[in-house]
């Protein structure tokens, strides 16, 4: 897959469980944040888009888990987007650095909801826009 964009991580102990790796909820958070951290690579923030009557908000949620980090491991989340009708699709992968190994898969299908209507965002989609033409 071509990223692009990516962000890099380390492992905090609190995030590991028991069994000293990541909690699986911990992946989305990961990913989460790279999304954000993406956005707010555009010149925008959630907090600006909400401002503007526009929340984007993940409809759906899959991961598919590959290998454990644990604690203190360095990994980075790379990401690609695409647009399909009202869905702001996001693929996201997490990499083990340096070894690169891959970890967790995520595809995040998000909408927006402009003044709480389901409906398409011309800021969303002028970040969409921008990454296709480069």
């Amino acid at each position: 897959m071509n990223y692009i964009y990516e962000l890099e991580f380390k492992v905090r102990d609190y995030e590991c469980d028991l069994q000293g790796i990541v909690n699986n909820a911990n992946y989305q958070h990961y990913m989460e944040h790279t999304r954000h951290e993406f956005v707010n690579a555009h010149g925008l923030s959630f907090e600006d888009l909400h401002g503007m009557g526009v929340d984007l908000v993940v409809a759906k949620a899959d991961l598919r888990y590959k290998m454990p980090l644990k604690s203190d491991e360095a990994f980075v989340c790379r990401m690609n987007i695409k647009k399909e009708g009202v869905k702001y699709i996001f693929y996201q992968d997490i990499y083990r650095l340096p070894d690169n190994k891959l970890c967790t898969r995520g595809t995040f299908e998000c909408v927006a909801l402009v003044n709480g209507q389901l409906d398409t965002s011309d800021a969303v989609d002028k970040i969409f826009e921008q990454q296709n033409k480069g």
